[in-house]
């Protein structure tokens, strides 16, 4: 009998022991595996469910053995007591597995919520990191870019030939870019004038009352015409453009101007006009010289036959030279308005502008009273001999030093200098004083013929007129600039002979 169920009891009792050593060998696995990522949720409940299951097998297997051990000493009324309490560690320990499989999915739910969690403040983290790398690369290039922008701007602001000018609304000057200071006739390293107000470089100050009304009124100021006053005192006409730009609530506004340099294209407009006018008077004197000549030539043939058959002693012979003189003169006004009116070209020949400067000088200073008076040259040798009709040129010269010389009136100073024009193209001759000057009144009529400030009997009004056809035949230009009591310099230009 022993024999017969030996097969199942070896089944019985060696399945019990295997079942341990595989429990205890599934244990050993779990735990290592949760030693090994103790953060790791699945770890652990395999773990506990290893724990479990380990328990279930020793009870089960335990029993087993001791029921077989039991029955084959005779004892099994033995095992019918401790049967139930065998089964009751069975069930509780399913009990277990239950109730940590029911725990661990809802476990599980918060496992997979907190993962998705850790992914995304993952991913937020190697983007930040990403950011933070690469962040000193990008402010590196946006403050590249932003330096290269304000170089760009900067250089426009420095290079621009026109003035650039960024005041406040009440015209406190805030910047002003090198040719604003050029314009101004100022130094920018000397004549510093941020925080100064622009009102005291207009030249009449009620004018930025005008601007700053035209201004807030349209936002803008477009082409308008107003006169600047330089650092020297004197007047230059300028074309101001300007516009408000409105900072934030606690900037206060600015107003941007771009202002251009007109004074030699109103000097272009104002020599045009004279030139205009000039050609009309010149046609209109030409014929009334011609009328006025031919009977004041009869006049002085007659005249002097009267002087031949007169005695010098006579009182008849001391009349006839007075009509002879006053003839003459009549005849030297009407000679000067036919150089004045007439138009054909002067005979020119290659010759030294200084050397005639110096022959014009040595004449004055024979002819003429310079008690009291500096004569002071100052040359530039660059100037090689001009194309020039030399009696003409002499003309002008004696007629400019001889109208300074009336203008100093006593101790003064009279300079002559030359000079090459910026593009080396033109010679610019000044003759300047520092006398009682020109009023601006008189300035658009200093060419007109007829025209002298000089008193009754002292001038005939012709000698800058003619001046000024004689520099115009020559393809030259002649201008004035003047201020009482500062004195005045007459300027003439002329082109330099093509090499």
């Amino acid at each position: 009998m022993m024999f017969n169920i030996f097969p199942l009891w070896l089944v019985d009792v060696g399945g019990a022991m295997l079942m341990i050593v595989l429990a205890f060998a599934c244990l050993n696995l779990a735990a290592r595996l949760k030693r090994n990522d103790p953060q790791n949720v699945l770890w652990t409940y395999l773990f506990w469910v290893c724990v479990a299951l380990t328990v279930f097998s020793v009870s089960r297997s335990a029993g087993h053995i001791v029921r077989q051990l039991l029955v084959m000493s005779g004892k099994g009324e033995v095992w019918s007591i401790i049967r139930p309490y065998s089964g009751a560690v069975n069930t509780i320990t399913f009990v277990v597995v239950g109730a940590v499989t029911l725990f661990f999915g809802r476990t599980w739910a918060v496992y997979q919520a907190v993962s998705r969690d850790k992914q995304a403040l993952q991913a937020a983290h190697e983007e930040l990191l990403f950011f933070n790398q690469n962040l000193e690369r990008l402010v590196e290039q946006r403050t590249e870019a932003l330096a290269i922008s304000e170089q760009k701007y900067r250089r426009i602001f420095e290079v621009s030939k026109d003035m650039i000018l960024v005041t406040r609304k009440d015209g406190l000057i805030l910047n002003m870019n090198p040719a604003g200071y050029r314009m101004l006739g100022l130094s920018p390293g000397q004549d510093f004038i941020r925080g100064k107000s622009f009102r005291q470089y207009l030249w009449d100050k009620n004018d930025w009352g005008k601007i700053a009304d035209n201004i807030e009124r349209k936002g803008f100021l477009a082409s308008v015409e107003f006169d600047l006053k330089t650092g020297d005192g004197s007047r230059k006409a300028a074309l101001f453009s300007g516009s408000l730009a409105r900072e934030g609530p606690e900037e206060e506004d600015q107003i941007h101007f771009l202002i251009k340099d007109i004074e030699q294209r109103r000097m272009m407009r104002e020599q045009m006009a004279q030139a205009d006018k000039l050609a009309s008077i010149g046609e209109l004197s030409a014929g009334i010289a011609h009328e006025i000549n031919n009977p004041l030539g009869i006049i002085l043939g007659y005249t002097q036959l009267l002087l031949r058959s007169e005695d010098e002693d006579s009182g008849r012979y001391a009349d006839l030279k007075t009509i002879e003189k006053h003839v003459r003169n009549c005849k030297s006004i009407v000679e000067d308005l036919l150089n004045f009116a007439r138009t054909s070209p002067p005979k020119k020949e290659m010759v030294d502008i200084h050397k005639v400067i110096e022959e014009v000088i040595s004449f004055v200073r024979h002819h003429a009273d310079l008690e009291g008076v500096r004569l002071e040259t100052e040359y530039d040798r660059r100037i090689g001999p001009l194309l020039l009709d030399e009696k003409k040129i002499k003309q002008v010269l004696i007629n400019l030093i001889m109208n300074a010389r009336h203008a100093v009136e006593g101790d003064g100073t009279i300079e002559v200098t030359t000079a090459l024009n910026e593009s080396q193209t033109k010679a610019v001759i000044k003759v300047i004083d520092d006398g009682y000057g020109i009023e601006k009144k008189n300035l658009t009529r200093i060419f007109d013929p007829f025209f002298t400030t000089k008193p009754t009997g002292q001038g005939t009004g012709l000698g800058l007129s003619v001046s000024y056809g004689i520099i115009k035949n020559h393809g030259g230009s002649i201008y004035v600039r003047s201020q009482p009591g500062k004195g005045s310099t007459f300027t003439i230009v002329l082109p330099l002979a093509k090499g």
